[in-house]
């Protein structure tokens, strides 16, 4: 079985949160997730995150601690995800390959719909988001 590391962000903005939900097709049509995405080959995760940010939503952002990790399976390939803190980004996130972006407080992210891995980020940051 392949191995891989992905990523996810984890950006708080006056105690809410920032999430993306993807467009309608594809893996985890229309569920929503904490931005980032799959390493590449000599990347470190920090760096991935960075990229990702970019790429999704237009902005730079400063990747902080690696704050949880969780893994699974998808087809023939196992992954760890590592969801980091992003401490800034440096303008507004803007729409590219997500479909709807939303800073959300801990009653409205308690109740979107995402996928397991970041469903078990969630309730991570649901233990301290007020």
């Amino acid at each position: 079985m392949t191995e891989r590391a992905t990523t996810a962000g984890i950006y708080i903005r006056d105690g809410r949160v920032l999430v993306a939900r993807r467009e309608k097709g594809g893996a985890l049509s229309e569920k929503w997730e904490f931005p980032g995405g799959k390493n590449r080959w000599g990347e470190t995760l920090e760096e991935t995150l960075g990229r990702e940010f970019s790429e999704e939503l237009g902005e730079k952002c400063t990747v902080g601690d690696d704050v949880f990790r969780t893994e699974f399976t998808n087809g023939s390939v196992h992954y760890t995800l590592h969801a980091f803190l992003v401490t800034s980004l440096e303008g507004e996130p803007r729409l590219s390959v997500h479909s709807e972006i939303r800073y959300v407080g801990r009653e409205e992210l308690s109740l979107l719909d995402m996928g397991p891995s970041d469903g078990k980020i969630r309730e991570y940051v649901l233990s301290f988001l007020l």
